[in-house]
């Protein structure tokens, strides 16, 4: 019956012929279109309705124009969205989306396009859609989102106050559109060296031309001791904060400025200038209507340009493609100084090449800390090893090469699974300063915490919205099956939680403080909270005998008042109203629950004005953080997050997603231990073929 519905869907959507190779080739263009609603299809266009697709304006396109004219068809013009990909589309980088315009196109300013109908629209919007639109642009700005995002985590040294003259590349439809030419860029610049003689001149390469696939219009020929060339791999919003003015053409970047907050001096006919927000230096042509930055903004990114969903192939909204992009764009960045891993076990191997590669680098897995730092060094590289298995000699022979030591973790939502069983985690901490569990040394997440008053109003939405998600899917680390759980305790009795842990764990060695045993734990417990329910759960692989941790039943009889062997903690944490804990994960999953927790040791989430702490305060934990702040830094900030699914890095809401449609499963033991096998082994030698 589905199938059949589906079908008659199908038929109803409005049939787009194309007829360039391009956009036959191109999967996730084809995507996109089919997921705002068209039929892609070759032949001709008969029916009333067809419409006939063609990209741009280049010598292709010419096809498609003669066959929709001759059958007097809809010609639809495609084109990337503002917000592109990571890497450019002549690295192969798919698109977050498109624009499809039914009259032109938008950087044709010689006809009208249906830009033109959205900025006259924008002139009319409601209070509340002016805001939303204000707040996408904080947005965007805030996560330095450009069209092209291969930008450098490292900083780069930029004078201030600085001109700053943008490049494009050679024979660009959008310049011959706009009313320019090559002429046009050197008058630019002739004209910027004039007005600003005491100013230095940065020219900003186009990221196709840094990628060498591309010529722009200025070499090292235009340079002298006024102007220079930065080919650095900048986010364009890192230097509007220091950019005295914007020279431009027709440039997207010259867009990018206006939401910036400047003015920029535009000296071509894009279909941003006439609106009275560029000083019009080209042939621009005064439009009969004046926008503002925020207009603007929701004409081209929220209606012009239509978004893609590529995890679930679906439609989307601006808001969501912004995460997916930054997802993409941190995992890049992340993985663009070669990775060289010490003493990952086979299995591990194939998910960490996942994480750690590039376009241009792939890990390498050594078995020897010396011959880690060495080639870190030698590369111009990192060290990374699981945190549980960092020893002294490895930061000693990291610190002796001067090459950064990057400690691995699983992150708070793993998997649906344990990783004794050889699951793949969809989440890991990649920490540059010490590791989360470790109180006695910083950490980035303890970083995080103490700048979480640099967190947007936005930023803290999400991290609510993240909490919900999480408290109604019932989620946990590990999210292992379990059985249901009833508490005894008499009704209005307060029930205490009191989860047991691996007493030889790095997180007990490191952060407990006078309590340090799961049976110290029970009797402080007890002690505080004399006249309550004491419930113990102890830990998995203690129960098991795997672990040390196990408490006599004589003496776990004395201080707890039930003991829950097999029973899931997400219903569990439901049932209680406080948790008493040494460094359990289990006092973060019980704060994001809105549960209280009573801490005996020192865990990442104590220390923040959250907790009832019994141990030492850290002093380097001086911010009074909200459970927001927390939720946005372990959850959202912290954790870098693959889907298992499409195999690409993803923001944490497809991860809740997944497991909602319970696409997190793992599967059988014995094919995943022989696949983790086989991936790990190949991917060790993968440094010889990239």
């Amino acid at each position: 019956m589905a199938l059949r519905k589906g079908a008659e869907h199908d038929k109803s959507r409005p049939r787009l012929f194309v007829y360039s190779l391009g956009l036959v080739f191109q999967r996730r263009v084809r995507r996109i279109l089919k997921a705002h609603g068209w039929q892609l299809k070759f032949g001709l266009p008969l029916r009333d309705g067809d419409a006939v697709a063609v990209w741009g304006r280049k010598k292709t396109a010419k096809r498609g124009m003669a066959v929709a004219n001759h059958f007097k068809r809809r010609l639809i013009t495609v084109e990337d969205a503002f917000l592109r990909s990571v890497l450019t589309g002549r690295q192969n980088a798919p698109s977050m989306g498109i624009v499809t315009d039914h009259t032109g196109i938008y950087f044709d300013t010689e006809v009208p396009s249906d830009i033109d109908d959205w900025l006259e629209k924008s002139t009319k919007l409601t209070l509340d859609e002016v805001t939303y639109a204000a707040q996408m642009v904080t947005y965007m700005r805030h996560l330095k989102l450009s069209k092209y995002n291969n930008f450098t985590r490292h900083n780069v040294e930029i004078c201030d106050d600085f001109i700053l003259v943008v490049d494009q590349t050679l024979r660009d439809a959008a310049i011959e559109k706009g009313a320019a030419g090559p002429d046009t860029f050197a008058d630019m610049l002739s004209r910027a060296k004039l007005e600003n003689p005491d100013k230095k001149i940065l020219i900003k390469t186009h990221p196709e031309t840094t990628a060498g696939k591309r010529l722009g219009h200025f070499t090292e020929h235009d340079c002298d001791d006024q102007v220079s060339l930065l080919s650095a791999q900048i986010s364009p919003w890192e230097l509007f904060e220091k950019a005295n003015k914007i020279y431009c053409v027709t440039s997207q970047v010259g867009l990018e400025a206006i939401f910036a907050g400047h003015k920029p001096i535009v000296f071509g006919r894009p279909f941003y200038a006439g609106l009275g927000l560029t000083d019009d230096r080209g042939s621009a042509r005064k439009k009969p209507l004046k926008c503002t930055a925020e207009q603007l903004f929701w004409a081209t990114h929220l209606q012009y340009s239509k978004w893609y969903d590529p995890y679930f192939d679906r439609a989307t909204e601006f808001q969501s493609a912004v995460r997916n992009l930054h997802a993409q764009s941190q995992q890049h960045q992340d993985s663009k100084q070669p990775s060289i891993c010490l003493g990952m076990r086979l299995w591990k191997r194939g998910f960490l090449r996942q994480f750690l590669s590039t376009e241009h680098t792939t890990p390498r897995f050594v078995s020897s800390a010396e011959q880690a730092a060495q080639l870190a060094q030698k590369a111009n590289g990192r060290v990374l090893a699981w945190a549980g298995k960092v020893t002294s000699d490895l930061v000693q022979q990291c610190k002796a090469k001067d090459v950064p030591l990057v400690r691995i973790e699983d992150g708070f939502l793993r998997s649906v699974g344990l990783g004794a069983q050889l699951v793949a985690p969809v989440s890991l901490a990649f920490d540059d300063q010490g590791i989360y569990y470790d109180p006695t040394d910083q950490s980035r997440l303890e970083t995080l915490l103490n700048q979480s008053d640099t967190l947007t109003d936005m930023d803290l939405a999400r991290a609510n919205h993240i909490r919900d998600r999480v408290i109604a899917l019932k989620m946990t680390k590990y999210n292992l099956k379990a059985n249901a759980v009833t508490i005894n305790a008499a009704k209005g009795q307060k029930i205490i939680l009191v989860p047991g842990q691996v007493e030889d764990d790095a997180s007990i060695l490191k952060g407990a403080s006078k309590v340090k045993t799961n049976l110290e734990l029970l009797k402080a417990a007890r002690a505080d909270f004399p006249n309550d329910y004491i419930v113990y759960k102890p830990h998995p692989d203690v129960l098991a005998g795997l672990r040390i941790g196990m408490i006599q039943p004589n003496d776990t009889a004395q201080y707890a008042d039930q003991i829950v062997d097999n029973g899931s903690m997400a219903e569990l944490l439901d049932q209680v109203d406080h948790i008493a804990t040494i460094t359990s994960l289990t006092g973060f999953e019980a704060l994001i629950r809105g549960k209280s927790v009573t801490c005996y040791g020192q865990p990442f989430y104590s220390g923040w004005g959250l907790t009832d702490d019994r141990a030492a305060k850290i002093k380097r934990r001086k911010a009074e953080v909200s459970l927001s702040a927390l939720v946005h830094a372990t959850l959202i900030a912290y954790p870098r997050y693959w889907d298992p699914i499409t195999g690409d890095a993803c923001p944490v809401e497809v991860v809740l997603e997944r497991f909602e449609r319970g696409e997190l499963q793992k599967r059988g033991p014995a094919s995943i231990r022989i696949l983790a096998k086989i991936q790990g082994l190949f991917a060790s030698y993968a440094y010889l073929w990239r």
